[in-house]
């Protein structure tokens, strides 16, 4: 009876965890469906499949390493999360301040992805270190997260395309001052909740 307890326990956990890192995630989905002009189908599952694939990789990975690199992700990190999104955030805000320039479809280039994915997906590193030390299968919840990272990825980039017909033009810098937003909250977490 109490085992059956713990391991609900344990997927509960599991679920509030995978939501709480998907978050990162889904703001990223939001930017992008504001910023891609043609956002079909494809598109829509290139970007859901690769924020997941590092959301749930990383856990992984993370697990592997166990202490012996936890303290290096933890010093640095979120500064490399935070350089990333910057970066990226401050190229959206200057693309979108260009005057006369005829609007090219925004089609978001693959380094520009996997910078996203794996900036955003930094926590899940430190999440897996900490279902090492648990000693914690690592099976469970890398699906979960997974799973949840996609679904909450598919509805950012869907409600991103919904708002971009309302906000209209110069989403791009909206779309920036996110990034940066979401880099500012993780060195921020980082560096003085952490």
């Amino acid at each position: 009876m109490f085992g059956d307890i713990r391991i609900k326990m344990n997927i509960i956990s599991i679920i509030i965890i995978a939501i709480g890192l998907s978050m990162d995630s889904f703001a990223v989905s939001v930017t992008n469906g504001l910023i891609i002009r043609d956002l079909n189908a494809k598109r829509i599952l290139t970007i859901s499949f690769s924020l997941t694939i590092f959301q749930a990789l990383m856990p992984l990975i993370g697990w592997f390493a166990g202490i012996g690199i936890e303290k290096y992700i933890n010093e640095f990190g979120h500064w490399i999360a935070f350089s990333l999104l910057s970066f990226i955030g401050l190229k959206m805000i200057y693309d979108g301040l260009k005057k006369n320039e005829i609007v090219k479809d925004n089609e978001l280039k693959i380094l520009t992805l996997i910078g996203q994915s794996f900036a955003t997906s930094i926590d899940a590193f430190v999440v897996g270190v900490s279902f090492a030390l648990l000693n914690l299968s690592i099976v469970i919840p890398m699906l979960i997260i997974g799973l949840i990272t996609f679904i909450v990825s598919i509805i950012g980039l869907l409600l991103g395309k919904y708002l971009v017909e309302r906000i209209g033009k110069k989403v791009e810098i909206f779309g920036g001052i996110v990034l940066i937003g979401i880099g500012i909250k993780i060195l921020i977490e980082h560096l003085y909740f952490l």
